[in-house]
C-alpha cells in the first residue's frame, strides 16, 4: 500500500528497531510507496513511512531491493562530500559517504545477503541507514 511521506522531524529522529518476518508488510509498503514516487526518490528507509524498523529500499542498477537489518560492515578510506535531498526534507544538504561498502542484510524472503556498493549506490544505502539512527541530513 502506498503510505504518505512523514516529514515531522521529531518523529524522523526516533531510532530504529530490528525488523522481523511480522513486519513483511511494511517491506511491501516501503516498495510501493518508493515505486509511486520513483521520478523523485532512489531510497526509503521504513521511518519515512511512520514505521520505525531497520528496514530500506534502495535503487540497484535499474530495480529497488529491499534490505532487512543491513549492517554496513566495512568501508572504503576513500571518503567524498556531496549533497543530498530526502523526500522527508525540503532542500539539500552537505554530507560525507564512504565511496564502497560492504552490507551485510536479509532479503525479502529473509535470506541472509552480502553486498558490496559503490558510488551513488552505497550513498544511497548509507543515507537510508543514517535514518535508522535517527540522523537527518
Amino acid at each position: 500500500m502506498i503510505k504518505d511521506i512523514v516529514r515531522d522531524e521529531a518523529v524522523l529522529s526516533i531510532k530504529s528497531e530490528p525488523a522481523t518476518r511480522a513486519d513483511m508488510q511494511t517491506v511491501r509498503d516501503l516498495l510501493d510507496t518508493v515505486e509511486a514516487n520513483s521520478e523523485r526518490c532512489v531510497g526509503m528507509a521504513a521511518n519515512m513511512i511512520g514505521v520505525h524498523k531497520t528496514i530500506l529500499v534502495a535503487l540497484i542498477g535499474d530495480e529497488y531491493v529491499a534490505m532487512i537489518n543491513p549492517v554496513i560492515v566495512d568501508r572504503s578510506k576513500e571518503t567524498y562530500e556531496t549533497e543530498e535531498g530526502c523526500l522527508s526534507l525540503s532542500g539539500v544538504r552537505s554530507v560525507t559517504r564512504y565511496k564502497t561498502i560492504a552490507v551485510e542484510y536479509l532479503d525479502k524472503k529473509f535470506k541472509r545477503r552480502r553486498g558490496i556498493f559503490r558510488d551513488y549506490e552505497a550513498e544511497i544505502i548509507q543515507h537510508e541507514i543514517d535514518h535508522f539512527s535517527g540522523i537527518i541530513i
